[in-house]
């Protein structure tokens, strides 16, 4: 019963942290509008510079990692109270929050289930969970976004590229195969949710109508 009540709370906290979306907290008292109601739709970094500028979209990225960060490593703290024989995985609790953390900005319970896409959110579970991973995936990001221009790629790739390296740093290290299939698994469900946030940029993406970044927007 323990187990079930500590595994509930590390998944609620992480759902309701990521629901509070910096975007839209920023848009609203800075700058007394709605970010969602303009560009993309989504109250995500992109949006926000296009939207706002450069502090509104920092300040985004800012509380988007953090966050993230936040999520998981209170996660992590909780699972330390599980009992000894709880037989869980320790990666369990980080992933389960990562991932409801992601959810809680997709789906924001206090903005009416519209967010952002998890980007930056994942990327600061990312650093709380194998920070070691982040150098990798910003090469794979700026390989993809400097030749097109295409934020929305870059980020695609990230979510693409991760859980193939987390089971080549998995195997490296050397993890046990349950903490192993928990890691990979984990990261296959955070990097496919932003890959499906993502449909809609895949959808232009292939018509040659996505968003470069620095061109005009056209409303």
């Amino acid at each position: 019963m323990m187990t079930f009540f500590i595994v509930l709370a590390a998944a609620a906290q992480a759902y309701l942290l990521g629901s509070v979306d910096t975007g839209i907290l920023v848009s609203k008292y800075l700058y007394h509008d709605d970010v969602r109601n303009h560009g993309s739709g989504a109250a995500g970094m992109t949006n926000m510079l296009r939207t706002f500028g450069k502090k509104a979209a920092a300040l985004t990225a800012a509380g988007d990692v953090l966050k993230g960060v936040a999520a998981v490593c209170i996660g992590r703290w909780l699972f330390g109270f599980l009992p000894a024989d709880a037989a869980v995985s320790p990666y369990l609790g980080v992933y389960l929050t990562a991932i409801l953390a992601v959810v809680g900005h997709t789906k924001p319970i206090y903005f009416g289930f519209k967010g952002g896409k998890g980007v930056l959110v994942a990327g600061g579970a990312i650093l709380a969970i194998q920070p070691i991973l982040l150098p990798v995936l910003t090469v794979v990001f700026l390989l993809c976004l400097v030749p097109t221009g295409m934020v929305s790629l870059g980020s695609i790739a990230m979510a693409a590229s991760y859980p193939m390296l987390t089971l080549i740093y998995g195997l490296l290290k050397g993890f046990a195969a349950d903490d192993l299939i928990v890691c990979v698994v984990g990261a296959a469900i955070m990097g496919g949710m932003v890959i499906w946030m993502h449909r809609a940029n895949i959808q232009r993406i292939r018509e040659g109508k996505e968003y470069r970044f620095g061109s005009k927007h056209k409303q």
